[in-house]
C-alpha cells in the first residue's frame, strides 16, 4: 500500500475512532463501533470496509455476527506510534459514543480531547497508568517494566532491542515460552520497542512483550478494568513484580 493510501485511510475522524478503539485487541461488531464513533451503522459499515480492503483490519464472521479486528501486531504498532505524533488538544478519535458491554466513547490516542465526564476521565487516567497496547502492557506499568527487565539485562538495546541469554534464562524460569517462530524471517520479531502516547517513552512490544501481557493476565497479576483497555496491577502482580523485577507499585 502507498503512503498516500494509507493515509487517507486513517485521515477520517471515523476510521481513526474504529482504529484506536481496536487497539484493545479484540474483536468488535460494526454495530459496537458505530455506537462508539456516534456514527450510523450503514456509515460504519462503509468505512469498514474500507479499513478491511486497505490491510489495516481483519475481518470474522460467526453465523450471522461479522466481527473485525486490526489485522496484526504491526498495525497495533502503526496506530499507536501515529497516536503519540498527535498534538494535544486534537480530536482524532471523532464523536464520542458508547457501546452495551460498557465501552466508552472516544478515543484513547494522544492529544484527544478533553474528557466530558468524570467516567471519562477516570478511564483516561486508568489507561494512562496501564493499560494494554494490542497484545501488550502500556501506561506507566509499560514503561516502568521495560525499564526493569532493561535494568536487569533481560533485553539489551546496544544494537537494537534484543532478547539476552540471561532474559531467555529467566523466561524459562518462569514458565513462559516465546512462539517457536519469534525472530524468523517473515515473523513477529522477538523484541521490539513501542512509543508510548502516554508516558512519551518506549515500552516493549514483539513477542516478548506479548508474553509478558498475557503471562499476567493468565496468572491474574492485572485484570482488566470494565471492558476497555485500562488495567489494575492486583496484589499478587505487585508481590510478582517486585520478586521477579523490583518494580514497586505504582502511585495511583
Amino acid at each position: 500500500m502507498s503512503l498516500v493510501r494509507l493515509a487517507a485511510l486513517l485521515a477520517d475522524p471515523t476510521r481513526a475512532a474504529f482504529c484506536t478503539a481496536l487497539l484493545d485487541g479484540r474483536a468488535w461488531t460494526a454495530g459496537e463501533l458505530a455506537r462508539h464513533a456516534g456514527v450510523a451503522p450503514s456509515t460504519a459499515s462503509e468505512h469498514l470496509s474500507r479499513l478491511i480492503e486497505g490491510g489495516l483490519l481483519a475481518e470474522e464472521r460467526q453465523g450471522r455476527h461479522r466481527y473485525v479486528r486490526l489485522a496484526g501486531p504491526e498495525v497495533a504498532t502503526l496506530i499507536e506510534d501515529l497516536s503519540a505524533f498527535a498534538p494535544p488538544g486534537g480530536t482524532p478519535g471523532g464523536t464520542p459514543g458508547g457501546t452495551p458491554d460498557g465501552r466508552s466513547g472516544g478515543t484513547s490516542a494522544a492529544g484527544s480531547r478533553a474528557p466530558r465526564s468524570l467516567r471519562e476521565s477516570t478511564r483516561q487516567s486508568a489507561e494512562a497508568r496501564a493499560r494494554t497496547c494490542y497484545d501488550h502492557l502500556a501506561g506507566r506499568l509499560g514503561v516502568t517494566v521495560g525499564d526493569a527487565v532493561l535494568a536487569r539485562g533481560l533485553v539489551t538495546d546496544e544494537d537494537g532491542p534484543a532478547l539476552t541469554a540471561l532474559g531467555r534464562a529467566w523466561l524459562a524460569d518462569l514458565g513462559a515460552e516465546l512462539p517457536p517462530r519469534a525472530g524468523r524471517a517473515g515473523a513477529r520479531p522477538v523484541v521490539r520497542t513501542c512509543l508510548d502516547w502516554t508516558e512519551r517513552r518506549n515500552h516493549l512490544g514483539g513477542a516478548f512483550g506479548a508474553l509478558l501481557c498475557r503471562t499476567a493476565l493468565d496468572r491474574s497479576w492485572v485484570e482488566r478494568i470494565g471492558s476497555g483497555r485500562a488495567l489494575r496491577v492486583t496484589p499478587d502482580g505487585e508481590r510478582a513484580l517486585r520478586d521477579l523485577l523490583g518494580v514497586e507499585p505504582l502511585p495511583a
